[in-house]
This record gives C-alpha cells, structure tokens and sequence, in this order.
C-alpha cells in the first residue's frame, strides 16, 4: 500500500530550484518513512538514482570517501558496487541513515560543488554531539524535517479525500458540519488516536481491515526500537533518557501534565537533564512543550526551562506506551476510545494529538499557567500558545484542548482579562461541531488542521 506524503512536493520544488546548489536532507524519527519516500521520488522523478543504507554500506563504500579528491573514481566505484549507471543532471545519490557515516555528511560540500548529481540525505538523530563532534556542517545542505503522518494524511490513507475537502469548505465558511458528517469526521478522528501516523502503524491497520492490533503490533516494535536507540545514547545520560521516556505516560496522566524529575530521579535537578530532553526532542520522538512566563513577542524569549510538558511525537505510539498488550488485546479500550468514554486518559491522548499537529505545522510549543498564591494552585492554565506570526502586530493566540463535552472555560477567560490587548482570537478543541462565539473558535479537532 503506497501512502500519499505532503513532502514529496517540497522534494520537487527543491529539485526544481535548489538541488544545483544544495543537497536536501530529510530528518525524522526512527520509521517515520525517510526511506521509502526518498526511494519513492529518486524512482520517480530521476533516470537513474543509488541509495547508500549506511546501516549496511560494506567497508568498500565507505572506504571510496576517501577519493574525493579523485571524483571520477569516487562515482566510477559508486556505480560498479551498485551495478547503476549515473547521467549528469539526471541522476540522484541518496545517503540513506547518514548519521551512521557522518563522514558523507561532511562530503556534501565537494559533491554539491561538483554538480553531476543530485544529493538526499535522510538521517535521524542527525544533531546529536556524538554524530558531528568530528565533521564541518555542510552550508551546502537544506532540512526539511518529516513527521508522522498528520490528519490529512490518514484521513487521505483512508479514503477519506471528499471529507476532507467538506472540512475545509465549513471551516472557510465558519459553519459547522452535518451532524452525520461531523460524527463520522470524530470517529475518523479517534483512529487516528489509536492509529497513529507511523506508517506501518497505518499499513497494518488498514490492510488488516481497520484492525487496531495490527497496528499495535507495529507500533511496539517501534518503540522497542527507540529504547535500544536509547542504550546506545552517550553512557552519561542515556538512563535520564530512559526515565523520561517510560515514564511520558505516567506525565500526561497527571492535572498539570509536566515532567517531574522525582519521578525519575530522586533528587534530580533540570541541569542535570538538559542533554537527555535535547536528546528526546532532536530525535523527534517527542515533543517539548515549555513554560512561557510571559505571553508577549517571542516565546522563547520567556521561556522558563524548569517548567517543561513531554508530548510522544506520535500519539499512536503513545496509546502502546500507556497501555499494556493484554489491556489492549481485549479490545475494551479500543471501544471506550471510539466510543469517546475513557475519561482522565482520553484527555492525554486528546492533547498530545494537538501537540503533534501544532509541532507538524513546523511551530514551537508553548503553555501558560499562573500560579494563585492566596489559592495555593494555578488559577490559568492555558494548554498551547499560538501566535498570528507578525513582527509589527503581535498578538497571541490561546489553545485550550477539552476532551469532554461537558466543560469550563474559566482559565481562557482570566486569561483574556489579564491579557486583553495581546489576543487575536481564541481556540477550543472539543469533541463538538463548531462555533463561534465572538472571540472565541470552537473547533472540533478534525478541523483543527485547516486553523493552523
């Protein structure tokens, strides 16, 4: 089954006006789909292309490196060991997992200058200390960061392509959904819960009759081969990474849903974790969300790095990492989550989902509480802030995920009232169709795709 992937057109449009210039590099989690889809366009789009898997380049290809003083040579040994022809300007060279040979990162300045061949990278884990201690980062390379499959994608995977475009049409025209349509749209919407965006998560799934354990089953082999990425992290934090990570679960159970380091490490202090959270979020198999202590121009400007939420990159994987396989082979849960009834837990699946779309749109996460001293608790807690992006006009943008029906809204009205003359607008993300209510959007998380 071959999944449609947004940033096949972003490979076109660098092929169409930067690949002269600049090799691209794609970097994402582990089984994001780099591969295939770098596969997928060199066979498309080039006469002839090589992909190098540096997980299992024999000691001859890596050796060639060494001749990149000899180019001729260096592509003539290239195209004997993979038995392909190369055309100028026709063909592509794909550095399959480059983190594994950093040495071919570092060979991109010579190649791109060369200017015979195309050049994609796909790596993970590309900016970790271990990985580039030793090379020049190429200026010679553009990024383009892959993510799990967003909404759109599955919704896309699923067949889905005629609600998607009555999703869009109703968001343009600020209406909400038929009620049939709108139900159908939530349902699709807790697949992707369950599901994920992992692409063998949704293979599985979908070539198994929409059958939840096949996706499981995939999904646990991903994580598995997380934590022995884990292992293999640097000796002094690689079990700070792990604490974090089985612990993410236990985190997004709780009311304020932040990492507390007790809970890993007695005694612990945020220096002490600052690698193992890098680690985490440069990996892209989670999501940070920090504190901002005060919602104004810049985010990051006030950002508080002791106050930090840990999202699971994908919320598929996330459903495994919570749940245990006995749990979820009885299939109850499946049900309550469809059925839109597992209470406390749906509410963190609910807002790590928000999360992945915010982070796939290519936006930093950020949240906002103060704390009452006369209460003793927080009397605002705002889950995401957004902001309109303008540098002349800034203004802020509230997030509030709710799960339930059923709700409050007494945080992003203190809030308004604290910060009245920075608000653009204001979001709710809850399982009923849309509304508008002055300065507030209502939006059902099926939509929320089209707001962002």
């Amino acid at each position: 089954m071959e999944i449609k992937r947004k940033l096949y057109d972003e490979l076109l449009t660098w092929k169409n006006k930067s690949r002269g210039s600049k090799s691209l590099l794609i970097e994402g989690a582990r089984r994001v789909g780099k591969s295939t889809l770098a596969k997928r366009f060199a066979e498309n789009e080039y006469r002839s292309y090589i992909l190098i898997d540096f997980n299992i380049a024999p000691k001859n290809v890596r050796d060639n490196f060494e001749n990149l003083n000899r180019l001729d040579i260096f592509f003539q040994n290239l195209s004997l060991e993979y038995n392909v022809k190369l055309y100028r300007r026709e063909s592509l060279i794909i550095f399959d997992e480059i983190q594994k040979f950093p040495r071919a990162r570092e060979a991109m300045k010579y190649l791109v200058a060369d200017g015979r061949y195309d050049y994609l990278e796909t790596g993970s884990l590309i900016s970790i200390r271990e990985n580039v201690k030793d090379i020049t980062i190429p200026s010679e390379e553009k990024k383009l960061k892959m993510y799990p499959l967003d909404f759109e994608e599955f919704a896309e995977a699923c067949g889905e392509e005629l609600l998607l475009e009555y999703i869009r049409q109703c968001y343009d025209t600020k209406q909400p959904l038929q009620q049939k349509a709108h139900a159908r749209a939530m349902r699709l919407f807790r697949e992707y819960l369950l599901t994920g965006g992992m692409p063998r998560s949704v293979v599985a799934y979908l070539e198994n009759d929409r059958d939840f354990a096949a996706s499981d089953v995939e999904k646990r082999d991903i994580l598995n081969l997380y934590r022995d990425d884990i292992k293999k992290a640097s000796q002094k934090y690689n079990f700070r990474i792990s604490a974090i990570f089985e612990n993410i679960p236990g985190y997004l159970s709780t009311h304020e849903k932040k990492v507390v380091l007790s809970q890993a490490e007695p005694g612990a202090v945020y220096s002490q974790y600052d690698a193992p959270l890098f680690w985490l979020d440069d990996s892209m198999i989670c999501n940070l969300c920090y504190k901002c202590n005060d919602p104004n121009v810049g985010f990051a400007l006030h950002k508080n790095d002791a106050a930090v939420k840990c999202y699971m990159g994908d919320t598929g994987l996330l459903v495994s990492l919570a749940f245990g396989e006995n749990e979820l082979a009885s299939q109850q849960l499946y049900k309550l989550i469809m059925n839109g009834r597992l209470a406390l837990n749906e509410g963190m699946l609910y807002e790590n989902c928000i999360a992945q779309m915010i982070a796939a749109k290519g936006k930093k996460l950020f949240f906002y509480t103060r704390y009452n001293e006369g209460k003793h608790r927080n009397d605002i807690e705002i889950d995401f802030l957004l902001s309109n992006e303008s540098k002349t006009s800034f203004k802020v943008i509230p997030v509030e995920v709710k799960s339930s029906k059923n709700y409050t809204t007494t945080s992003l009205t203190r809030f308004a009232e604290v910060f009245s003359d920075r608000i653009a607008e204001s979001y709710i993300i809850h399982p009923k169709p849309f509304l508008q209510e002055k300065t507030v959007t209502k939006i059902p998380p099926y939509m929320l795709f089209c707001a962002l």
